[in-house]
């Protein structure tokens, strides 16, 4: 019995970062085209400053592919600039993310699309089996498990590359530093609902993994930003106000204690106490200043999204072919 159902398919929209990844791109190029159909699709490889030659291969897929974009920066502005950049250009229903190492497989498509048609407006990758070394898999367990449990998401890759999301949701990330890390956490706080589905993880085949424990200690960094605006973002002054009460307040202790010091001719020791008293007032009032000029500024100056300010080129131009949709 023929289909009758006439509902379009989604347009899809994938946001591939590249640095230095340049003998995997054709092959992960013609495996999106092949697993993204017969979804009208588009994909925008955002070549973060790659100096092995990348460039020269995204423009050669440029010129063959007509749903292939790129954006190249002028040098090196890290993955959550590239995937801010990529969020704001990319046009489409469903919103992919994906690296470009080929350790994503593209085969994966069709199932973060069934899972996002069942209500979820993000669908995460879990690499439930891992092919990386050691150093590299054994601290992204630890910060997996500490980023679940901070911020309560039911995740167990929360920093898996490989990810699905509604365009609107995808709009709406602010990324800067390391904050791809968190793009569930960010998401989840937005109010949308979240899913995982397990993903085949492929060992790397070429190239240098960009992993190191200085992007290691940026991402536990950005955990702790991340976890002070939830708390406190709308006013900051909440978090700096109780600091600077307790400071005032036990700065009076150091105060009696200088007085009953000199009421035992023990003047040395006073004058130690006074300056300590005077320190700890002295903080408690900066901690009351930071905190009015904290929630000043929230209210006066809300939040811009760094993508704005990259130096960047987009490769880009009108050309359609039968049976693909270009932006």
């Amino acid at each position: 019995m023929p289909n009758h159902n006439t509902e379009p398919l989604e347009s899809l929209a994938f946001v591939v970062p590249v640095y230095n990844e340049r003998e995997t791109l054709e092959s992960l190029a013609e495996g999106i085209a092949r697993h993204a159909a017969p979804h009208p699709f588009h994909v925008l490889f955002v070549d973060d400053g790659s100096t092995d030659g990348s460039s020269e291969v995204l423009l050669d897929l440029h010129k063959r592919y007509p749903w292939v974009d790129v954006v190249r920066f002028r040098r090196n502005f890290g993955k959550a600039t590239a995937l801010a950049v990529g969020f704001q250009l990319a046009q489409g229903d469903i919103v992919f993310t994906m690296d470009a190492d080929l350790q994503d497989d593209p085969k994966e498509i069709p199932r973060f699309i069934e899972a996002l048609r069942a209500g979820f407006d993000m669908v995460c990758g879990w690499k439930r089996i891992r092919h990386d070394p050691w150093h590299k898999t054994i601290p992204s367990r630890i910060y997996n498990s500490w980023v679940s449990r901070v911020f309560r998401i039911p995740l167990h890759d929360v920093n898996c590359g490989f990810k699905a999301m509604r365009v609107d949701v995808a709009r709406h990330l602010v990324l800067y530093g390391e904050m791809h890390r968190l793009i569930p956490v960010l998401a989840q706080q937005n109010g949308c609902r979240l899913a995982e589905i397990p993903v085949e993880h492929h060992p790397r085949r070429s190239g240098v993994s960009k992993y190191g424990i200085e992007r290691f200690v940026r991402g536990a960094a950005d955990v702790v930003t991340v976890r002070f605006f939830e708390r406190d973002g709308a006013s900051p002054g909440h978090f700096f106000y109780p600091l600077g009460s307790f400071f005032e307040i036990v700065g009076g202790l150091p105060m009696l204690g200088a007085i009953m010091a000199l009421a035992v001719g023990r003047v040395s020791e006073a004058l130690i106490l006074v300056l300590l008293s005077v320190q700890m007032e002295i903080a408690g009032l900066l901690l009351f200043g930071l905190g009015f000029v904290a929630d000043r500024t929230v209210r006066m100056h809300p939040p811009v999204n760094p993508s704005a300010m990259v130096a960047s080129e987009h490769i880009h131009d009108e050309r359609k072919e039968q049976g693909h949709q270009s932006w």
